[in-house]
């Protein structure tokens, strides 16, 4: 492992991976505390600004291009930000289990799947993870 590519990479694509991997941290946290609560909001809405960083810096970021300077990636960004809004105002409609499943959903699928995919060959987090 060598940290190396993600240094050589740029601000948007650190900034984007630090707050990637703050989100699967914190969303682990939430996962573990007790719901309702005044910290599990205060947390929520910490992880919520963190995955909305993710995806909007994500349009910063055109290592995969498809349509211009876009990639099927950016999609998803635009996914999630939808879903993230949906589960604020689920939420605050009092809809706690449809909220409790968009933000499970949020969580597997905006950070640990797309995660995934950053560690295709070639890619920044692939070679800092793979690269001795």
């Amino acid at each position: 492992m060598t940290l190396e590519p993600l240094i050589a990479s740029g601000p948007v694509i650190q900034a984007h991976a630090l707050a990637a991997i703050l989100g699967i941290g914190l969303g682990t946290l939430q996962f573990a505390m007790p719901k309702g609560t005044p910290g599990h909001r205060r947390l929520g809405r910490a992880w919520v600004g963190l995955l909305a960083f993710v995806a909007l810096s994500s349009f910063g970021i055109h290592e995969l291009r498809q349509v211009g300077p876009f990639s099927w990636i950016h999609g998803l960004s635009i996914l999630t930000l939808g879903v993230l809004a949906a589960g604020i105002a689920l939420a605050r409609a009092g809809r706690i289990a449809a909220h409790r499943w968009t933000m499970i959903g949020l969580f597997v699928g905006g950070l640990l799947v797309t995660g995934l995919f950053t560690l295709v060959p070639g890619r920044v987090m692939y070679r800092v993870l793979f690269t001795t």
